[in-house]
């Protein structure tokens, strides 16, 4: 018994230095916005969410819906220092935003590798709840992954859902594991629902920076569709003889997709010869087309596998 307490209090000592130095990353944002009041006029309507450092030369991601609209930018660092902050590039698809502050040798957060995320993993939620000084900490576990979620305007896709508190203010900080490697960004909460939230993989913000460096900004490859994973039931009922593949929830009227004949309910088995467990895979595989102009796809509909090449759309977003 005393060696299995011992043996808590090292994983308890070992989880707190990995949260701490994880801390070091993240910082709190504080929006103000100017909305129109009927009696007064034009009014600031105050926001705060969270953010973390991926670069040491002043580089922040957070949530395009933390700082969109809003007129002025300041960013807390975790030591308490603020500073005015510069929206660099916004993505509401992807629901991301880089940040750029006038200050260097600051501390980026690990990032990890959000395809390897397990169901049950062990998770920590950075950020400043509620408005309260941060950054602070909550503890779950990984609920489930590939969720795709539909809110006002967007629809979100392959995201991490987890058990870990989240409370407004925590929308855009990271999501690390026991390793202290960021592997999602905090993005909502189902405020009816009880210990369910969501995150952004860190995969796809990885993806969004690179777009950003490769053409100094936000670009979308688009061909139109919004797919989720094939779970065992659906292809038991349907006799789906492959356990793999994405199913076909969503198509974009007169895209590309649509053009191509893709159907509702039609299941994407492969992307340029390459199976598709996740939606980041076909996401994935779209954006590493880009310079070949299409991606090939094989559908299975009715029984039957056809092979379609979708033109890819590239798109700036706005």
């Amino acid at each position: 018994m005393v060696f299995n307490c011992m043996r808590l209090e090292e994983i308890s000592k070992a989880i707190s230095e990995v949260i701490n130095s994880a801390m070091n990353s993240v910082v709190t944002i504080s929006t103000v916005r100017m909305a129109i009041d009927i009696l007064f006029g034009l009014a600031p309507i105050k926001g705060v969410g969270s953010g973390f450092i991926v670069d040491e030369r002043g580089f922040i991601v957070t949530n395009n819906h933390v700082v969109q609209g809003a007129s002025r930018v300041t960013v807390i660092l975790p030591n308490g220092e603020s500073i005015d902050g510069e929206v660099i590039a916004g993505d509401p698809y992807r629901d991301l935003a880089l940040i750029k502050i006038s200050m260097s040798g600051l501390k980026p957060i690990k990032m990890g590798d959000s395809d390897k995320i397990r169901v049950g993993e062990i998770v920590f939620a950075l950020g400043s709840p509620l408005g309260l000084p941060g950054p602070t900490v909550t503890m779950g576990v990984v609920s489930a992954v590939g969720r795709t979620i539909a809110a006002e305007n967007i629809v979100l896709e392959d995201l991490i859902q987890t058990d870990a508190a989240i409370n407004p203010g925590n929308s855009g900080g990271p999501l690390i594991n026991a390793s202290g490697e960021a592997i999602g960004v905090t993005t909502a909460i189902i405020p009816f629902a009880q210990g369910i939230g969501f995150a952004i993989p860190i995969n796809t913000v990885k993806r969004f920076l690179e777009m950003i460096s490769r053409f100094g900004r936000p670009v979308i490859a688009f061909i139109g569709v919004y797919v989720a994973p094939l779970t065992s039931e659906t292809a038991k009922a349907i006799r789906f003889p492959i356990s793999n593949g994405l199913v076909v929830v969503g198509i974009v009227r007169g895209g590309p997709a649509y053009r191509a004949g893709i159907q509702r309910g039609d299941i994407i088995v492969r992307a340029n010869g390459k199976d598709l467990y996740r939606v980041s895979d076909l996401r994935t595989i779209v954006e590493e087309s880009i310079d070949r102009g299409y991606v090939e796809l094989e559908i299975y509909r009715n029984g039957r596998i056809y092979r379609v090449e979708v033109p890819i759309v590239i798109e700036e977003v706005e």
